[in-house]
């Protein structure tokens, strides 16, 4: 499997110029851009993702419906529609398509997994409102997700509590002000 090659920032999150396998830019620590994304249902539930054991960080944990890195190129709105497309296919006879997406927000984190995982990331939040999703017609990337499920946004903060879920706190709080809003 060729690595994926993705496009390094500086510290303002600018392109270098520079592109990079991903394990090379995790291993140097350097800026590069990543995604999240909230699916939300007609509830207001969130749909969450719990990790494969086989992941290099985060394994087992909960995470936010979908969240990926953006390779060389490929800008922010193309790259949510491809993770979903590719992680959790909601299988409702379409492809997800960009304009569906609500951005809320970016925000820039710099996280130490370990002296070979250092995530120095610029991360571009979205939000994507779906109706009548029906769990048992989402088929999940089974090397990157092991299960799924929804949840209320007070059941989310007791994973949270619990450390349950991935440490996104910046994504849950912008996530907890939007339902709140609507």
């Amino acid at each position: 499997m060729i690595e994926e090659l993705i496009d390094v920032l500086d510290e303002n999150g600018v392109k270098t110029g520079e592109i990079l396998p991903r394990s090379e830019i995790h291993k140097k620590g350097l800026w590069h851009r990543a995604i999240v994304v909230a699916i939300i249902n007609e509830n207001n539930e969130i749909l969450l993702q719990q990790r494969s054991a086989n992941k290099e960080k985060n394994a087992n944990m909960w995470d936010i419906s979908v969240a990926g890195h953006i390779s060389s190129g490929q800008d922010s709105l193309s790259a949510a529609a491809r993770e979903i497309n590719e992680e959790v296919s909601i299988n409702l006879g379409y492809r997800v398509d960009i304009k569906e997406f609500r951005y809320m927000y970016s925000f820039r984190k710099m996280q130490v997994f370990s002296n070979e995982m250092v995530e120095n990331q610029y991360y571009d939040f979205f939000i994507l409102r779906k109706s009548n999703i029906v769990i048992d017609n989402i088929k999940y990337q089974e090397s990157e997700v092991q299960n799924i499920k929804f949840c209320s946004m007070s059941e989310l903060r007791e994973m949270i509590n619990n450390n349950q879920i991935v440490d996104r706190p910046e994504v849950y709080s912008e996530l907890e002000n939007y339902i709140f809003k609507i």
